[in-house]
């Protein structure tokens, strides 16, 4: 199997047919197989098998009980299960028309290119197909801001934000890819230099169904570009001086009602790791908890740090305030503390807590192959 052509798709069930019959037809007597990856909540999943047995084209569907990382998630899986060498990503509206298979598919067998895109904006594309406002809005927001951002990983690129393109799987980590944000393109240019070749690309009017484009995806993107920027230290920040004010206000006020400062502080801090360790679960690292150690695993880990990292911060808090006489600013020193303490458990979550792991140790994510 030369290609696999992944199509992530979410109640899509009225361009199913027309997908498939229109793609065997443009890819001929190439060796190819289609893979829907699957998340929908309606009769997609029905209309796929039923589709696939009328078809002489290999047809693989991986349903998603529990999707995680909507599109960029359902691209990974993809790429998982293939079995060409290469896998082409396409939309499942029919916004890219099958018929640019070929050209895409005979460029990146025929090459020394390590990946191929679909790019509008060069001679030949075209983006008429983007009819919707916020769609618009995001192509050149996402191009623009990228480009001026990732000025190196994206000098050969003239649409980092098409969703149309061809990838030597042999060449890709996919273990490094995050997928937070849904321009997987985007995702693993700006991971690895890559050897970037471009074809034209149109942008067809999408088939039935309805837009999945909304406010979210600005704010998906958005995340996506600072992760890939800066990564998840700004993140990690907000929840850290969120739970470092709740610290200061919880040990203020309990020394208020008469508690010894050190009480104060150890109540304040057992507080706030909890706090923090669930924030961190469902805001920041949510899209890496299934690669990760299990559930347990991590919050023993997490807690445990910060619990050893807030004794020790206790620890040099009661020296400092004892041996410089610092009564009057217990909060303030705390405060200082809380910075460096900050730091340390970034670097410990990033690279303990949450590491990528490989086999039974990691949360699974269930998943129904047909």
């Amino acid at each position: 199997m030369d290609v696999t052509i992944i199509v992530p798709t979410f109640n899509e069930s009225l361009n199913v047919e027309e997908l498939i019959t229109r793609t065997e037809a443009a890819v001929g007597q190439r060796a190819v197989e289609i893979v829907f990856v699957d998340d929908s909540n309606d009769e997609t999943p029905q209309v796929i098998e039923e589709a696939a047995a009328r078809h002489a084209i290999p047809v693989r569907l991986i349903h998603r009980d529990v999707p995680v990382d909507g599109l960029g998630g359902a691209v990974l899986e993809g790429f998982r299960v293939a079995n060409g060498s290469w896998a082409v990503v396409m939309d499942g509206d029919l916004q890219h028309p099958p018929e640019m298979l070929p050209r895409l598919i005979d460029t990146a067998l025929g090459g020394d290119a390590n990946i191929v895109a679909g790019s509008r904006f060069v001679e030949g594309g075209s983006a008429e197909g983007l009819s919707d406002g916020l769609r618009v809005f995001l192509s050149h927001f996402g191009n623009g801001i990228t480009k001026l951002l990732f000025p190196r990983k994206l000098k050969n690129s003239t649409d980092p934000m098409s969703g149309f393109f061809a990838v030597k799987l042999d060449e890709l980590d996919i273990a490094a890819l995050k997928p937070r944000g849904f321009k997987i393109l985007l995702e693993i240019l700006c991971r690895k230099q890559m050897r970037l070749a471009e074809v034209p690309a149109t942008l067809a009017p999408r088939g039935g169904g309805e837009s999945k484009a909304d406010i979210k995806q600005v704010w998906r993107l958005t995340r996506q570009i600072v992760e890939l920027r800066i990564g998840r230290m700004p993140g990690f920040a907000l929840i850290g001086f969120v739970g470092g004010v709740a610290n200061l206000i919880i040990m203020g006020l309990l020394q208020h009602a008469g508690w010894n400062y050190i009480e104060a502080a150890s109540a304040a801090a057992a507080i706030t790791i909890v706090g923090n360790f669930i924030a961190q679960e469902h805001w920041l690292y949510h899209d890496l908890r299934a690669g990760a150690r299990k559930l347990w695993w991590r919050f023993g880990h997490s807690a445990g740090f910060n619990a050893i990292e807030s004794a020790v911060r206790t620890f040099v808090l009661f020296a400092v305030v004892e041996l410089l006489h610092l009564h009057n600013h217990t909060v303030l020193t705390q405060g200082v503390l809380l910075v460096i303490g900050f730091l340390l458990r970034y670097a410990y979550h990033e690279r303990v807590v949450y590491r990528q792991l490989a086999g039974e140790d990691s949360e699974e994510i269930p998943s129904t192959r047909a």
